[in-house]
C-alpha cells in the first residue's frame, strides 16, 4: 500500500520544482502613485491591485507564504512568515486572479508552491504555529511559551485554503494537486485535540515543550468565531457542538444588547471593540442571512462598524483629523508600537484597513474614507503595497510599515463587496455547511436536505 503515498509525494516534489523554476518569471505588478479623478470602480481596482503586491511581489520567494510585516521592527527577520496572514493572502490571490491582475497559470503555480510548503512544514496535531521560517518550515516562536500550535491562526489559514479548494477546480494535475493537498491537511487537523481532552472550550495554544501552559480558552465575542465553525466542520476530528454554547458563548463579553449612537449591538464588548472582530472571521464566512440563537451576524457586524464610525465622528478626545471621512479603529501599529485600537482604547490612530475592510457593511461610508485616504492623505500613506498600516494626525505620525493581517482583509472584503466571490466559495464547501448546521446556524447558503 505504500506506493499509493509515494506517488503523490513524488508528484508534489515535481510540481514544487516546476513552480520554483517558474517563480522567477512571475509577472510583477508595477506600483502606481496617486491617480487623479478615478471613478469608484477604477479606484477599487487600483487599491486591490496595489495592495495585492504585498502578497505577490513581497511574498516569501521559497514558500510563497505571506511575510509577517514589511519592516524589521520588533526583531522580525526576513524569513518570518505568518500562518493567518497567509490565509488572508490566499484569498487575496483568488481575488487577484478573478480580477485578472495576474495570469491564471501563475496564480496556480503560487498556490502549488504554498500548499507544497505547508504539507512539509512543521505542524502539531495538524495545526500550524503562528510564525514559521519561510525557507525551512520550522517553527519560529511567537512568544516564550508560544512555540507550537496556534489553532486560531490555523483557522484563518484554512478559511483561505477552503476558498482555494473551491476555486481551483480545473481537471489539471496542478489544480488537482492543490485540492488534494488541502484535503489531506484538512483531514489530519485534530480540532478535537484542542479541547484538552473534551473540555467545553477550544484552547488557543499547544506547545510540544510546555503543553497547555498558556491555558487560553477561546471565548467570544471576538475575532475567533471561525475557529469554532471550522472545528465543527471537520469530518474526522470535529469538536462537539455543545462547546459552542458552553464555551464560546459563556464569556463576560459575549452578550451585549446595548445601544451606542443609536445602533443596537447584539454581542461583544462595549462599543464593539476593534473592527477586526467583524472582519477576520468573515472574509469567507458570509454574514448575510447568517443567524443563530445569539445574533443576526449581518446586524452585528454592520452595527459594530457604524458605532465605530459614529464614535470617530463624535471624537470625544478631539483628535485631529477624525470625522465623517476619516474613521476606523482597529489593531495596528502606532506611534508607541502596536495596540488594539477601539472606542474604549482610542489613542488617536486611524488604521485604513478598518474602514476599507468594512466595505460590505458600509459601502458609502467606506468609499468616503477611501477617497479621503487616497486623494487627501495619499502623499503620506499611499505606497508600494497600498495604504501603510496606520496614521495619527494628532501626533504627526504616519506608518511606513505594512502588515499581512491588515493588507489581506482590504482585498478580500472589497472583493466580497464587489462580487461576493470569497463568500460564495467558502459557503459552498460541504464541510462548512455541515459545521454551521451542527452549531445551529441558519444561512441561505446552507443546502436544504
Amino acid at each position: 500500500m505504500k506506493y499509493k503515498l509515494i506517488l503523490p509525494i513524488l508528484l508534489i516534489a515535481a510540481l514544487s520544482a516546476s513552480a520554483q523554476k517558474k517563480g522567477s518569471t512571475e509577472q510583477a505588478i508595477k506600483p502606481v502613485g496617486v491617480i487623479k479623478n478615478l471613478n469608484d470602480s477604477a479606484l477599487l481596482d487600483v487599491v486591490q491591485r496595489q495592495t495585492f503586491r504585498y502578497f505577490w511581489d513581497f511574498g516569501h520567494p521559497v514558500s510563497g507564504m505571506a511575510r509577517e510585516r514589511s519592516n524589521k521592527s520588533f526583531d522580525y527577520g526576513d524569513e518570518v512568515v505568518t500562518t493567518g496572514g497567509t490565509g488572508f493572502g490566499v484569498m487575496a490571490l483568488i481575488a487577484a486572479d478573478h480580477r485578472k491582475f495576474i495570469p491564471h497559470e501563475q496564480a496556480v503555480d503560487r498556490m502549488v508552491k504554498i500548499v507544497n510548503f505547508l504539507f512539509k512544514a512543521k505542524a502539531y496535531h495538524g495545526a500550524f504555529p503562528h510564525w514559521m521560517n519561510g525557507a525551512t518550515g520550522e517553527t519560529i516562536p511567537f512568544g516564550r511559551r508560544d512555540d507550537g500550535a496556534d489553532i486560531v491562526e490555523t483557522a484563518y489559514l484554512f478559511q483561505g485554503l477552503i476558498c482555494a479548494k473551491q476555486y481551483f477546480t480545473a481537471d489539471t494535475p496542478k489544480e488537482r494537486r492543490i485540492r488534494d493537498v488541502i484535503s489531506w491537511m484538512w483531514g489530519e487537523l485534530e480540532w478535537d485535540w484542542f479541547t484538552r481532552e473534551g473540555r467545553d472550550n477550544i484552547y488557543w495554544h499547544w506547545s510540544p515543550n510546555y503543553g497547555w501552559a498558556m491555558n487560553f480558552p477561546i471565548r467570544g465575542f471576538n475575532e475567533c468565531l471561525i475557529t469554532y465553525i471550522l472545528g465543527a466542520s471537520s469530518e474526522n476530528h470535529a469538536v462537539k457542538p455543545e462547546i459552542y454554547s458552553r464555551g464560546w458563548a459563556q464569556s463576560d463579553f459575549f452578550k451585549n444588547g446595548k445601544t451606542y449612537y443609536g445602533y443596537k449591538l447584539p454581542l461583544g464588548f462595549p462599543y464593539g471593540g476593534p473592527l477586526f472582530f467583524s472582519q477576520y472571521s468573515f472574509l469567507g464566512l458570509n454574514p448575510k442571512g447568517l443567524k443563530d440563537q445569539y445574533a443576526d451576524y449581518w446586524e452585528q457586524n454592520r452595527n459594530h462598524t457604524l458605532i465605530n464610525r459614529a464614535y470617530c465622528i463624535d471624537n470625544p478626545k478631539k483628535y485631529k483629523g477624525y470625522g465623517e471621512n476619516c474613521w476606523g479603529l482597529t489593531a495596528s501599529d502606532n506611534y508607541e508600537g502596536y495596540n488594539a485600537h477601539a472606542p474604549d482604547n482610542d489613542l488617536g490612530v486611524i488604521t485604513p484597513t478598518a474602514a476599507l475592510s468594512a466595505f460590505p457593511y458600509t459601502p458609502e461610508y467606506s468609499m468616503q474614507a477611501l477617497r479621503h485616504f487616497y486623494y487627501d492623505l495619499g502623499d503620506k500613506i499611499w505606497g508600494e503595497y497600498g495604504f501603510t498600516d496606520a496614521f495619527s494626525e494628532s501626533h504627526n505620525w504616519y506608518a511606513k510599515s505594512y502588515l499581512a493581517i491588515d493588507q489581506g482583509p482590504i482585498i478580500a472584503m472589497i472583493e466580497n463587496y464587489r462580487s461576493g466571490l470569497l463568500w460564495k466559495l467558502f459557503m459552498s464547501s460541504p464541510d462548512v455547511q455541515r459545521g454551521l448546521g451542527k452549531l445551529g446556524f441558519e444561512s441561505p447558503a446552507i443546502a436544504k436536505k
